[in-house]
């Protein structure tokens, strides 16, 4: 039988995953039971007002209360580093304009080499208003987000490849710099890039190494017809652009429930979860990012166990019955 294909899961990491003990047990099950990465989300402070619409839940409301523990991601993968061995690490996803290019570069390059070059780096441009202005940032990053994050992602791969640079845009400006030491991984770790809007495609066209969209999750749904058509317009993007669009790869992330069966999307029996993923391979996934809902981390590690036994053997590239 063909080998599986990669599949990796979302860890929680607020609440009552947010104790070390709790997040370095899933940590550790998700290795031990095969997992291919684990992956965790991206919060600095969570405002008590939030008038922004979150763009994954059906009412528009970021499920996360102030009063709740939400542990930063990038400490949080370097205490995950240092407890595993050989699963990946991946942030899904890093907003990049909450923190300054050369900072970032620093801590996901010092991240990769501690970790024995085993980070993802998944990015994202961010959607709370609130959060932006907590941080202090001016009204002008979070408007035009898109373009800080794409001068962010220039810079990034610029310091990760030269001893010394500088830079000169629009909402960055530094004299040359060296930021050593450089990632392990060559010429830089794995960006996926999230979202999948007109300018999420793009950018995943011109800078990313894949694309980490997110389904299944009203009203987020994105069908697999939706899927096939935005990985044509990113390989075209990618083409135009001079770079070769058969190396860009494609992670499907969705949210798994293998008790429902109201006709949500990767809702119900096995069988049915595991037809619902083979679709999305038949159109280009080649590997997938699960997680399981807002459980109690004893309960998360059941599912884990759960879907590793029971559904990712059926997951491999040969997607016939």
């Amino acid at each position: 039988m063909p080998e599986s294909l990669p599949v990796g899961c979302t860890l929680p990491t607020n609440g009552a995953a947010a104790d070390p003990a709790a997040i370095g047990a899933l940590a550790q099950t998700a290795e031990d039971l095969g997992f291919d990465s684990v992956w965790i989300s991206d919060h600095v402070v969570i405002p008590e007002h939030i008038s922004s619409a979150y763009p994954y839940s059906p009412d528009g409301r970021f499920p996360t209360l102030p009063t709740q523990a939400y542990l930063e991601p990038l400490a949080t993968l370097g205490y995950l580093a240092g407890i595993t061995r050989r699963v990946r690490l991946g942030i899904a996803v890093l907003i990049l304009p909450y923190r300054h290019p050369l900072l970032t570069a620093k801590m996901i390059a010092t991240l990769d080499n501690l970790s024995g070059g085993r980070v993802d780096l998944g990015i994202g441009v961010g959607w709370m208003r609130e959060e932006f202005e907590a941080l202090g940032l001016a009204p002008e990053v979070y408007e035009h987000r898109g373009s800080v994050s794409d001068e962010q992602l220039h810079i990034l791969k610029t310091v990760w490849t030269e001893d010394v640079a500088g830079f000169e845009g629009r909402f960055y400006q530094f004299e040359p710099v060296g930021a050593h030491p450089h990632p392990i991984q060559k010429p830089h770790p794995p960006i996926w890039v999230g979202g999948h809007s007109r300018p999420a495609l793009r950018r995943t066209a011109q800078f990313g190494d894949g694309w980490l969209p997110i389904g299944g999750r009203p009203p987020a749904d994105l069908p697999p017809e939706e899927v096939a058509g935005c990985i044509a317009s990113i390989r075209s993007e990618a083409e135009r652009a001079g770079r070769n669009p058969s190396a860009l790869r494609m992670c499907f992330d969705t949210t798994v429930d293998l008790e429902a069966n109201d006709g949500r999307p990767f809702s119900g029996s096995v069988d049915a979860i595991i037809e619902q993923l083979r679709r999305y391979v038949e159109v280009g996934a080649d590997s997938f990012l699960v997680s399981f809902g807002r459980h109690p981390p004893a309960t998360y590690e059941l599912y884990l166990q759960r879907f590793a036994e029971q559904v990712r053997p059926a997951l491999n590239p040969r997607v016939s019955a």
